[in-house]
């Protein structure tokens, strides 16, 4: 799968900040052409106390949530930890792992937040910045401030930030505390919050966050083992 070019990486929080405020404004928050999701992939990425990365990748048939490809990458960082630049720690090994996906999706899904975010440009936003695909963020916790919504499945409320709406808490699974779903780019809320709900089955979370997630884990161990 093809990314933009992506060099340089910023080296210190303000570059990295400057560079947030810089690009949000190309955020697209609407479809661009009529949805038609036939594959989805699900993004997870970890780290360590010594700044090992490792990023996970799997690719599902949008049809019946089957596996179709998945991919990892191993990294290192030294960009230091920041709430609201952990991109700056994740996305270099993210898109290492990308460029071995033989499969483009029609769908990234980030266990991250999109504009959901103090500046409005989450994880999800840079990576769907520098693919182009339709991105969307789907996290278990949430910058802001939001009523709690139904506790039937779909039930959603809004999530405000600085009193701005930036997405959604949706309920998953009824009676189970809901997930929060923000535009990455490329894509409406409506759309963000449908693909998610069709993504998830029996759990709480999607199936692509929790199959990207079980391969981010098992990647981990290795590396702690090999360390």
């Amino acid at each position: 799968m093809k990314v933009a070019n992506t060099e340089p990486w910023p080296r210190t929080p303000e570059e990295a900040i400057a560079l947030q405020d810089h690009l949000r404004s190309r955020v697209v928050a609407e479809n661009p052409r009529p949805p038609a999701f036939r594959t989805l992939a699900g993004l997870d990425s970890a780290y360590d106390d010594h700044g090992n990365v490792v990023a996970a990748i799997v690719v599902l048939d949008a049809a019946n949530l089957e596996p179709i490809e998945s991919v990892t990458a191993r990294g290192v960082t030294d960009f230091p930890y920041v709430p609201g630049l952990l991109a700056f720690r994740e996305l270099p090994t993210t898109v290492q792992a990308l460029e071995k996906l033989t499969v483009t999706p029609d769908l990234l899904i980030c266990d991250s937040q999109g504009l959901a975010h103090p500046r409005r440009f989450g994880f999800a936003c840079h990576l769907g910045l520098l693919t182009g695909v339709p991105t969307l963020g789907v996290a278990k916790n949430v910058w802001g401030e939001y009523d709690e919504p139904g506790s039937e499945r779909g039930a959603f409320s809004t999530v405000s930030l600085d009193g701005e709406p930036v997405g959604r808490a949706l309920r998953t699974r009824a009676g189970v505390k809901p997930v929060y779903v923000s535009v990455g780019h490329n894509i409406d809320l409506d759309t963000a919050c449908a693909q998610v709900l069709a993504a998830t089955t029996e759990y709480r979370l999607p199936e692509t966050t929790r199959q990207a997630d079980r391969l981010c884990r098992r990647l981990q161990r290795e590396f702690a083992t090999e360390s």
